[in-house]
């Protein structure tokens, strides 16, 4: 190529650089301006009396600090927006968030939200949120006790309504949310925990590294030295560290690059953002002690190892209510199996889930990470709504244990006008072969927890009878103010806050910038260049964080797994049984074995109501699945009939439920029955099994076995097709016993 010819492109090289140069420094400058406003945000939220992030006006209801056991935590009623109308007679929904580090408010942080999604469905809303700091003394005990005090209150408040409050758990909330329904079964409706751990321990190797944080730090020792340091306060912008520990990539570079290479239009959604992530709150340390000791490295909630104050045994088998597990293949945090394997650890098999007359149903999303669970508008709009508008439908359900699975709704689909959104909820029956599948831990590697556990109980003694003393007579309060004061998530904010004099310049030169601004072009060679360095850095510290991960994991496989440490602390290295695992009772295999000779002299017994009932429950065991669709059709005939709207939804749920467990007794007896449970009237079995082809086509036509199933129930309604009847009747009878 000629030199008059290189020209042209050099000359453009020269312009391309001009303007990149221009375009990165009122980028610069703009990205400062932004984190000069996170830091002015960040210095009015911590100054406010109550600082949250909820997007919607609250009125307090009632202030946890009054209570006969005082704690920080508030209850508050959501006021709804002016173009939303709540319906009373509808179930209250309660949002609880979690106090893991950060202030509450996520659970409505903006319109697409749990609260948002909620009160458009029409339920009432309520918010349990805290305050940053503890009140002195308080207990994660004391704080059960306040949010049953909050549901009490919520429950006075809503006479009208046809069944009890929804609870919704995030993540830190979930845990403690279940461990009251053990406790307050009363108090609950359906129960929904997002993104919660409940199994501690449970995780697949080579992708959960989390998990092996305790036992590499020698246990919780740390966590009491950390609480001693704060002069009895355990600072949550440790937690919120560890947070932002698991992915450094997006810690150290993608977070603020982001920012920075969309600064056009990235700074409004960044700022709302860091006002909940830099809002961190403070915890008492007998508070985080019993969290990290009991939960977190003890594992003993799943397997009812937890006792309250006064002896009582915390297990999670004693819910009644339906429970609602979403969690996400994407999320690090609590994976799905630290979200669901407390099923596992609790029950032996589905049928046993049902003889505790549990309902279980879990949504696993494929790549949502944790805080987009809580965050995601996509989200929101799907499982949470979803979840929000069909939660009647939840309810309802028979017990066992369902994944929910969510299908677009499109014109092809049968009786849209059935569908409350956007997606067809149906809830399909599963075992535990399928949480297994899943992935999970080895007899191997419970040994290697219950060992890291022991190391954990032996080091916080040692910790307590040798160096707390001296730890708790050097520090004092001033002095634990000032290293929360220092502690580097806060100086971030703070030196780009309104007492840094170096930027006394910025307000004026990013006013002079946006007037100015002149944004490079896509095609830009500097620009691309920007972008290639920003993947290498990101590939860097992405390769480092497996490298750690993988050395970490190795670590601890090595020194845990070794078999003169088990022994040394107690645990048998050679045993197959779990470290954990939930026991048995033989007084509850009694009261089922009782329960079953009652329901068994019941079989004939219910009328009509109880007769269509067991006769959807037959048809609908055959599709494997119960379809939003077909409870719709249900509530839409409840409210154009006089009579079906005389019983209640808690007394149609128990006869659901009479009627389901007497299908699983003895099928056959149960359809046998059916022609004695019956009017004599020909006219009124013929309008009950239409309203029974209603609901069961509300989903699509029926075909194969439920077809077929459909006319054995015509035969024994009396109302058989001679053109239309199986050449042979299937009366399959399966007679389950529990103990």
């Amino acid at each position: 190529m000629t030199r008059e010819a290189l020209k042209p492109l050099a000359a453009n090289l020269v312009t391309d650089a001009f303007a990149y140069a221009v375009d990165a420094g009122q980028r610069w400058t703009l990205f400062l301006d932004a984190m000069h406003q996170r830091g002015l945000q960040y210095e009015a939220h911590i100054a406010e009396i109550a600082p949250n992030v909820l997007d919607y006006k609250a009125e307090l209801v009632c202030d946890g600090r009054q209570l006969p056991h005082p704690v920080n935590y508030l209850l508050v009623r959501i006021v709804p927006p002016a173009d939303v109308v709540v319906d009373e007679s509808k179930r209250p929904f309660v949002i609880v968030d979690p106090r893991a580090g950060h202030g509450p408010g996520i659970g409505g942080f903006k319109a697409d939200s749990e609260i948002g999604v909620a009160m458009k469905a029409g339920h009432p809303c309520y918010f349990v949120g805290f305050l940053p700091d503890p009140v002195p003394g308080q207990t994660i005990e004391d704080v059960a006790r306040a949010e049953a005090t909050f549901l009490e209150i919520v429950t006075k408040r809503h006479p009208k309504a046809e069944a009890k409050p929804c609870v919704v758990g995030n993540c830190q909330a979930g845990w403690a949310v279940m461990m009251l329904a053990a406790i307050r079964p009363e108090l609950f409706g359906p129960i929904i925990i997002a993104g919660a751990p409940l199994s501690y321990w449970a995780g697949v190797r080579g992708r959960n590294p989390m998990r092996y944080s305790g036992g590499l730090l020698g246990g919780s020792w740390l966590t009491a030295l950390t609480s001693d340091l704060g002069a009895g306060i355990f600072d949550g912008a440790w937690l919120v560290q560890n947070f932002e520990n698991q992915n450094p990539a997006n810690t150290l570079w993608t977070k603020q690059y982001n920012l920075y290479s969309k600064i056009d239009t990235e700074a409004e959604r960044y700022l709302g953002f860091e006002k909940w992530w830099g809002g961190h709150v403070t915890l008492n340390g007998e508070e985080i002690q019993f969290i990290v000791d009991e939960l977190f490295v003890g594992n003993k909630l799943a397997c009812g190892d937890i006792r309250t104050s006064d002896g009582t045994a915390i297990d999670l088998r004693n819910i009644r209510s339906p429970i609602v597990v979403f969690c996400s293949q994407g999320d690090n945090i609590t994976p799905p199996q630290q979200a669901l394997d407390w099923i596992l650890d609790l029950y032996d098999s589905v049928d046993e889930i049902r003889s505790y007359g549990q309902t279980i149903v879990y949504s696993v999303h494929d790549k949502i990470g944790h805080l987009g669970i809580f965050v995601s508008a996509g989200v929101a709009r799907k499982e949470h709504d979803e979840f929000a508008s069909n939660i009647d439908f939840i309810d309802m359900l028979p017990p066992g244990l369902y994944e929910a699975i969510f299908e677009p709704k499109d014109e092809a689909s049968a009786s849209p006008d059935l569908v409350t959104g956007e997606w067809i909820m149906r809830c399909e029956a599963r075992t535990l072969d399928d949480i297994r599948a899943l992935g999970g831990n080895e007899i191997e590697d419970e040994r290697r927890f219950a060992t890291a556990a022991r190391v954990s109980e032996i080091n916080l003694s040692l910790y307590r009878a040798m160096v707390q003393p001296w730890v708790r007579a050097l520090v004092n309060p001033a002095m634990a103010e000032t290293m929360r004061k220092l502690h580097p998530l806060r100086l971030q904010y703070e030196l780009f806050g309104s007492k840094n004099p170096f930027l006394g310049w910025l307000d004026q030169a990013a006013a002079q910038v946006k007037r100015d601004r002149k944004p490079v072009t896509a095609d830009n060679p500097f620009l691309r260049a920007q972008e290639q360095f920003s993947r290498q850095v990101v590939e860097s510290l992405e390769g480092w964080r497996k490298a750690m991960e993988h050395q970490a994991e190795l670590t601890f496989r090595t020194v845990y797994g070794s078999p003169a440490l088990q022994a040394a602390v107690g645990v048998d290295p050679t045993s197959k049984r779990r470290p954990r695992s939930a026991a048995k009772s033989e007084l509850h295999r009694e009261l089922i074995r009782k329960r079953i000779a009652e329901l068994r002299e019941d079989v004939g017994s219910g009328g009509l109501l109880a007769a269509v009932i067991r006769a959807l429950i037959y048809i609908g065991i055959a599709r494997g699945s119960v379809d939003e669709r077909g409870f719709g059709a249900i509530r839409r005939l409840r409210k154009a009939h006089e009579g079906a709207r005389q019983i209640t939804l808690a007394d149609f749920k128990a006869l659901v439920r009479e009627q389901f467990f007497i299908m699983l007794i003895d099928q056959g007896a149960a359809l046998q029955a059916i022609p004695d449970m019956l009017p004599a009237d020909h006219e009124t079995r013929a309008e009950a099994i239409a309203v029974l082809a209603e609901v069961l086509s509300a989903r699509g036509p029926l075909t194969g076995e439920a077809a077929q199933r459909l006319e054995e129930v015509r035969g024994l309604f009396g109302l058989a097709d001679p053109e239309r009847r199986p050449a042979r009747t299937k009366l399959t009878v399966a007679v389950r016993k529990e103990g």
